[in-house]
């Protein structure tokens, strides 16, 4: 028997008090909390719990996103493995879990229910209905994850709907995917059996979503970021909304996570039990989640904070055991196997020409901070009969090349990533993680390209005769190195990328990887060609 206490103030969320008190831990379980008298110090609550997650995005695999997370008190995700499942299929989600389960960490992970997302792009692989009726039927899988195909959930697409009646019949939850969606639409779709939405970018839609019966997930990501958005709903709606960041890319990781939404909302008034419902309890009642509540007989998943406003993580506790104290992880490196798919051949400059089609040209306008783009008509710039980059009104060449066998490159303008000289690619590219790459120019759009097919796999950079790649092996996507080690290599390509290339953007290599996502209007690029996310349809 291990048993051991922890002294603190403890918060308890539901009766919104706080007090001083001695947690008893035997084997792993809360056995007793006795309220104590006289002060003490730091303050004792429930983990934090990200309610949707895409691990992937984190460039690192399930062992080493917890190495991280949990150093900022996380001690649960609600995570959808859909990323590594349209590059390697029902073997990429096994992975997923599989990984997940070396370490001290509860990753709850969900059936992709959507995958390849659309017909309109190439994916590496196919999940079929009968595997998300078998994914949902394992003790492991927790919930469908997010219903992306929303035209198929109003139009009562016989696959969908099978999809969200299996998961119903289990009593698993079924995650939303429906951004902009409002009024009758909106109330069609969560009547299907759709529980959640992390999309919201404007508070009305939230407040739709909201008088539809769905939970909000208040999203502040590496590049979506929805939190000032939405945050009043913390006051409004305290019981419905949760916190997630979607997309968090390596370097935001070792700064924080769910703790610096907590301090960011204490800060702006709100009150403090209210934004723990969001981040601690809301999720684990929704998803009805084994994660510890700081109850007799509950699992001992807690934390200490320095306090409730700043929220500094002292020490962070799973089952029992102390996995972070003072900003160190304590959890061990898992080994792991190396996973892909990719059979493409190098490019060559000539690939990436783009002939003109007359006076105008149709621009992707991306927009810092958010997934959603714009599209405008601009007027061409023309030299001897291609259409090429207007650098003095910062329109790049942007380019998706399929990753899973030989095609001809689609390529398209875009607006607002901001570089005077250069290109950047990458094959995290959402959802079918083809390479995107956006440049000043075809040849360094070709030499950035080239450097993560060599790598098969990665994120690049090249400008004249310097190159750099961060290679991620794991079903391009994922690095197989130390969290910290990629955290650092992926936080020098960022600075490069800023300093070196001029990009103007928070997070340019987190924006790229969206300019491919189809689901998201309204305008995106896919490896067949420009794609209208308002007509659902391909416009070349």
């Amino acid at each position: 028997m291990v048993s051991f206490s922890v002294r603190g103030n403890l918060v308890d969320i539901p009766a919104r008090k706080v007090f001083p008190a001695r947690i008893d831990i035997v084997d792993g379980r809360i056995d007793r909390i006795a309220e104590l008298n006289g002060p003490v110090d730091g303050s004792i609550l429930p983990g934090f719990v990200d309610a949707h997650l895409h691990v992937e995005s984190s460039m690192l695999l399930p062992s080493e996103f917890a190495r991280l997370a949990v150093t900022h008190g996380t001690v649960a995700t609600v995570s959808d493995p859909h990323e590594i499942a349209n590059v390697m299929g029902m073997a990429g989600v096994e992975f997923m879990i599989a990984n997940g389960k070396q370490v001290p960490f509860k990753f709850f992970f969900g059936a992709p229910s959507c995958v390849p997302a659309t017909v309109f792009e190439t994916a590496g692989a196919r999940v079929t209905t009968n595997e998300v009726g078998a994914l949902l039927e394992r003790e492991d899988v927790w919930y469908l994850s997010e219903v992306m195909d929303f035209p198929g959930v109003l139009s009562g697409a016989e696959e969908v709907m099978k999809k969200i009646a299996h998961a119903q019949r289990l009593g698993k939850p079924v995650d939303g995917h429906a951004p902009g969606l409002r009024g009758d639409d909106a109330a069609r779709y969560a009547a299907a059996g759709i529980t959640t939405d992390h999309e919201c970018f404007t508070l009305d839609e939230a407040l739709d979503k909201l008088a539809c019966g769905m939970h909000i997930q208040i999203r502040e990501g590496s590049a979506a970021k929805n939190f000032e958005a939405l945050h009043s709903l913390l006051s409004s709606h305290p019981d419905r909304v949760m916190f997630c960041s979607d997309d968090k890319h390596p370097d935001g990781l070792v700064t924080g996570h769910i703790n610096e939404l907590c301090a960011r909302a204490v800060a702006l008034g709100h009150d403090v039990f209210n934004v723990l419902r969001a981040a601690c309890t809301n999720t684990v009642a929704h998803y009805r989640l084994p994660v510890g509540q700081l109850r007799v007989g509950d699992p001992a998943d807690f934390i200490v904070v320095e306090d409730l406003t700043g929220f500094r993580v002292e020490r962070t506790y799973i089952n029992g055991a102390l996995v972070a104290e003072n900003g160190e992880t304590l959890i061990e490196s898992a080994a792991t196997q190396r996973l892909n798919n990719f059979h493409c051949d190098p490019c060559r400059p000539l690939d990436f020409r783009t002939p003109t089609e007359g006076r105008e040209r149709l621009v992707i306008e991306a927009l810092d901070g958010q997934l959603i783009t714009n599209k405008l008509m601009l007027p061409d710039v023309v030299s001897a009969g291609l259409s090429v980059p207007d650098l003095s009104h910062d329109i790049l060449k942007i380019a998706v090349v399929n990753r899973y066998h030989d095609a001809p490159v689609a390529t398209a303008w875009i607006k607002n990533f901001g570089l005077k000289r250069g290109a950047i690619a990458s094959s995290v590219a959402h959802d079918s993680h083809n390479i995107v790459a956006v440049g000043t120019n075809d040849e360094d759009l070709c030499a950035a390209v080239n450097l993560v097919i060599a790598h098969h796999g990665g994120v690049s950079l090249a400008a004249g005769s310097a190159h750099r790649v961060l290679p991620l092996p794991i079903a391009g996507i994922m690095s197989d190195a130390d969290a910290y080690t990629v955290a650092d290599a992926y936080s020098a390509m960022d600075r490069a990328v800023k300093e070196d290339l001029g990009s103007t953007l928070a997070a340019p290599y987190m924006t790229l990887s969206f300019m491919a996502l189809l689901v998201i209007p309204h305008v995106k690029l896919s490896d067949k060609g420009l794609f209208d996310g308002d007509a659902f349809s391909l416009l070349t």
